[in-house]
């Protein structure tokens, strides 16, 4: 096979180092792993049986692009309620990446610019690379908080898209009120579009969500179940946006994914009757376990949503933090995966509560050790 056949593209992208974490716990005896980023509880039942029984009744074939009537309804519903927006269309996604891939392909030409928050969440850049566009980075350290004076000054006649996500992976952090509305009201002002991922909105731990939305319009927002109902590995999202852009993006699916699993969007439509509220209760008790026993030891983030702690490295840069971590038998993910800085690691405390033990006393120890080298 020649060197040459591989598209350029291809090399501005590199293997994602939350994967190969993944790939190292799979061949450790018993690891502490607070690196995955997904739910510790699995599927509720209830959503189960409506897979099982949507596959029964021979929903298997494909779907319309745009989802399943009785789904789309629901959603849509449910979006008029929040936002009464008379131009808003949902549209049923393949997963929530699925739905960030068409969104930027829609929107972004080649030489665009992307305006994204570091720390980002490790698919925003690629993504981004992919639809042709350039990724510019907004710096958001040491509170990763937004500054709309950096915002302004990043932006150029290439803008294109404003990328933001809160609440936010890796920090947990969520975007406060003023933040969200600044930066609505600067993207209307500019003629720029704001990708709202809001796939965490469920956890948030110390106070209601609010969407950028509510002061943009135009605001095109991505959304899905498998971190609130834990099916990750079941590929479900939705959209929701103005309808000239919804309709471009349920084009390109079409040519693409084709459709959202079939019998899992019956499924989609089990979960939202299903109540989380017991599951994002005890997130919080998680969240105050790791700030309670971590907080006199580390310097990290407000968590105040999603399931994450972005921690400062006690010592060395956050990859020689991790390093012995692992030496220690505990997975967590360095920082400069999600960050052009190496002086973080991301804990993900979607663990059961032993594990997290587990990890709180080697992180406890790891506080005050330094490494001979």
């Amino acid at each position: 096979m020649s060197e040459r056949w591989i598209a350029d593209r291809m090399h501005q992208i590199d293997a994602s180092g939350i994967r190969k974490v993944f790939d190292l716990a799979a061949k450790m005896k018993d690891p502490i792993n607070l690196s995955i980023g997904q739910p510790h509880f699995d599927t509720p039942q209830p959503i189960k049986d409506a897979l099982y029984d949507a596959v029964a009744q021979g929903k298997n074939a494909y779907s319309q692009t745009q989802g399943i009537g009785p789904l789309r309804e629901q959603l849509q519903e449910q979006v008029r309620k929040e936002l009464g927006h008379s131009d808003r269309e949902v549209f049923v996604a393949s997963g929530t990446s699925g739905a960030l891939m068409l969104a930027l392909m829609t929107l972004v030409n080649p030489g665009d610019e992307v305006i994204a928050f570091d720390p980002y969440f490790v698919m925003y850049k690629h993504l981004t690379t992919m639809a042709g566009g350039k990724t510019v980075f907004v710096d958001t350290y040491p509170d990763f908080r937004i500054d709309l004076n950096k915002v302004r000054d990043a932006i150029t006649s290439k803008t294109k898209v404003i990328l933001f996500n809160s609440p936010g992976n890796p920090t947990g952090v969520v975007a406060t009120e003023d933040e969200m509305r600044g930066l609505a009201e600067l993207c209307r002002e500019k003629d720029i579009a704001l990708l709202s991922d809001e796939i965490y909105r469920a956890f948030c731990y110390d106070g209601p969500f609010v969407t950028p939305a509510t002061w943009n319009d135009q605001t095109l927002v991505i959304d899905g179940f498998s971190k609130s109902h834990s099916m990750t590995g079941w590929r479900l999202g939705f959209v929701h946006g103005p309808k000239h852009v919804i309709q471009q993006m349920i084009k390109l699916q079409q040519f693409t994914f084709v459709c959202a699993p079939h019998p899992v969007q019956w499924a989609g439509l089990a979960a939202m009757d299903y109540d989380i509220t017991p599951f994002v209760a005890e997130y919080k008790e998680k969240r105050d376990f790791m700030v309670r026993e971590l907080g006199g030891l580390y310097e990290m983030a407000p968590a105040r949503g999603a399931f994450y702690l972005f921690v400062k490295a006690p010592w060395g840069t956050g990859t020689d933090f991790v390093k012995t971590a692992i030496e220690h038998d505990l997975l967590i993910i360095p920082g400069n995966v999600f960050s052009s800085k190496d002086t973080h690691f991301r804990i993900s405390y979607a663990s059961e509560q032993r594990t997290l033990e587990r990890g709180v006393e080697v992180l406890k120890k790891l506080a005050k050790l330094k490494p001979s080298n």
